[in-house]
């Protein structure tokens, strides 16, 4: 599997870490929180650990997380992208957001990837973006909407109904003629502490979509829950199932800590070896 990023052909022989920026106020783990200041320093220090794409977010998603109107979040994201991309050419941003607009001048700007956890289902119009620009589109698998997402946890069978969310996604990137679709099985999204579990259990099944797939635990509730602690104490779980999604078939890990990931990659390709 491969797919193309401003004209690079970019395979998934070896998976790939996704490094988190959050430019939000109000991100669940306070660490990942990255001002003005600071957003240069963080970008290096990933992309020196390893980093082969920086995740933008401006809208946090979190479980009643605030809402942030477009315009906003405009305000937050296209000039962190138009400086990521002039301060590190060969950069691969890809830019977190449900808003085709934002999406629009993200790609404008110099962004190459759009990760979507409404998967086009809040905005229609974002395919019509995706298909006009031919950029890598990561549709990510929620009910309703970030503040209402918790409200929607009841399936006939969780997996199953999953796989057949992203069937119907697939079906529609073939028919618009859109090539690379990164399938998000969406941790905690729309899912309960035991529903992420069980999911995270069946993470093979989604090769059968033959999409590279993209794992996003870093540091969330479905770890430190468990041991009624914090996202600052979750770095060893979130290392722990970054290993497990690695054996289960993951491509992509979206991390906050990506030398942390890195690491698991190369044990298990080391692992790997004949």
């Amino acid at each position: 599997m491969q797919i193309n990023c401003k004209g690079e052909l970019i395979t998934f022989d070896t998976p790939k870490v996704m490094g988190i920026l959050n430019i939000t106020p109000d991100s669940f783990y306070a660490g990942s929180r990255t001002q003005s200041t600071e957003v240069l320093k963080r970008t290096e220090k990933m992309l020196l650990d390893g980093a082969s794409f920086i995740d933008i977010g401006g809208y946090s998603s979190r479980p009643n997380a605030q809402e942030v109107s477009q315009e906003e979040e405009i305000q937050r994201v296209i000039p962190v992208v138009k400086m990521l991309v002039e301060h590190f050419p060969d950069i691969r941003i890809s830019v977190d957001t449900f808003r085709s607009e934002v999406a629009r001048l993200s790609l404008e700007t110099g962004a190459c990837i759009i990760n979507d956890i409404a998967a086009g289902q809040i905005e229609a119009t974002m395919w019509e973006v995706i298909q006009k620009y031919q950029v890598p589109y990561i549709a990510m698998h929620m009910r309703g909407t970030p503040q209402t997402m918790q409200n929607y946890t009841q399936y006939e069978n969780l997996t199953k109904d999953i796989l057949f969310y992203f069937s119907q996604i697939k079906d529609k990137t073939r028919k618009l003629q859109i090539n690379d679709l990164i399938i998000d099985p969406g941790f905690g999204f729309s899912k309960t502490l035991a529903q992420n579990y069980e999911l995270m259990q069946h993470l093979s099944l989604f090769r059968e979509l033959d999409c590279p797939i993209l794992v996003g635990i870093s540091r969330k509730s479905m770890i430190y829950k468990l041991f009624n602690s914090s996202p600052e104490e979750a770095l060893n779980g979130t290392t722990v199932l970054n290993t497990f999604s690695l054996l289960q078939g993951a491509d992509i890990l979206r991390v906050h800590d990506v030398k942390e990931a890195i690491e698991c990659i190369r044990i298990i390709e080391e692992l790997r070896k004949k």
